[in-house]
């Protein structure tokens, strides 16, 4: 019987054959890295110098949107808004609270970029629910009870605030409550009636505290009561009005138990 060959002798010697070798993807050598960094950092600097050193993105113009007693003019002048620097650089911030210091009348204002060369103020108002007249001029006031602005003439569907205060009653919720909440309770309820009474309505009178009624054209009169439960009073005046359209007077002091009539 023949013997093992060369090959299977020198094949045992080795011992099994080996597996083929994986070669490693190699790093990238240091001197791509340095290259790639010097790119980034380029990258970087040119970014910066074109939003802050470059006159591509600069300030140019301000543009208003939502004013209307206002004028776009004096929205633009009370920002101040600084035109000729880095957009990006723009105090959005002390834009909105430079609006709100100097116009009252201004209830919020969203300011936003406009790429590549504006400023964007969207304005929203103060509405007056109420006025208060004062030395032959009217105070306007919004729905918080803010006193926004003084105005010569009396803008048209606001009802004016009469305060005509009982002498029990009254007094003793003048002594308790405070002209200040008084003068919110007649706020509220002027900012709870519903938008047809509200249009009609002329004169809100407070008595007391519990005791404050409407003056509405033609010469209908509404008890309402205190500011409690308003929403519920103006569903029940509205369905009053409704029933008996013709009656000169209307109490919802008891939107329970509401009462109509002829005069």
């Amino acid at each position: 019987m023949a013997g093992p060959t060369t090959a299977e002798r020198q094949q045992k010697k080795s011992g099994p054959p080996r597996p083929p070798r994986v070669r490693r993807a190699r790093l990238p050598r240091t001197r791509t890295l340095i290259v790639i960094l010097v790119l980034v950092a380029l990258l970087g600097a040119g970014g910066l110098w074109v939003l802050y050193g470059s006159q591509w993105l600069r300030l140019e113009r301000v543009q208003t949107s939502g004013t209307r007693e206002l004028t776009p003019d004096e929205v633009r002048e009370a920002a101040d808004a600084p035109l000729g620097t880095p957009l990006i650089s723009v105090d959005t911030d002390a834009l909105e609270d430079r609006l709100r210091s100097k116009l009252p009348r201004i209830d919020s204002v969203d300011v936003s970029r406009s790429w590549p060369h504006g400023i964007r103020l969207e304005v929203t108002e103060r509405k007056p629910v109420l006025l208060i007249e004062k030395g032959g001029k009217f105070v306007e006031v919004d729905a918080e009870g803010v006193r926004f602005a003084t105005v010569e003439r009396a803008p048209k569907a606001v009802p004016r605030l009469e305060l005509t205060l009982d002498r029990e009653s009254g007094a003793a919720s003048l002594r308790r409550f405070g002209t200040g909440r008084l003068l919110r309770e007649a706020v509220r309820v002027a900012g709870d009636l519903p938008e047809a009474v509200a249009r009609d309505t002329r004169n809100v009178k407070v008595r007391s505290f519990d005791s404050i009624s409407l003056e509405l054209s033609g010469g209908r009169t509404v008890d309402w009561g205190s500011g409690e439960k308003g929403r519920t009073k103006a569903r029940t005046l509205t369905a009053l009005m409704k029933a008996a359209p013709k009656a000169g007077h209307f109490d919802v002091s008891v939107p329970t138990a509401p009462a109509s009539a002829s005069s």
